[in-house]
């Protein structure tokens, strides 16, 4: 009976961490992929100002409207 005890609390604690990381991850607007994009500025990216290779023109002018008000 303890073993079972022990191995709900443990499973309900580990959904319960999952679900709250889960909430929290969604508030921050960062997007899956994100770290992994080259325009991430990253590990690879150039820090010159310059466009690193893939990306095209469209998504160029999308980030940069992103800083724009």
């Amino acid at each position: 009976m303890k073993n079972g005890l022990w191995l709900a609390i443990v499973l309900v604690a580990g959904l319960l961490g999952f679900l709250s990381g889960y909430s929290i991850s969604t508030s921050t607007g960062v997007e899956p992929g994100y770290f992994e994009a080259p325009e991430a500025a990253g590990y690879g990216a150039g820090a010159e100002g310059a466009a690193p290779e893939g990306i095209s023109e469209e998504e160029q002018d999308y980030y940069k409207g992103l800083t724009a008000e």
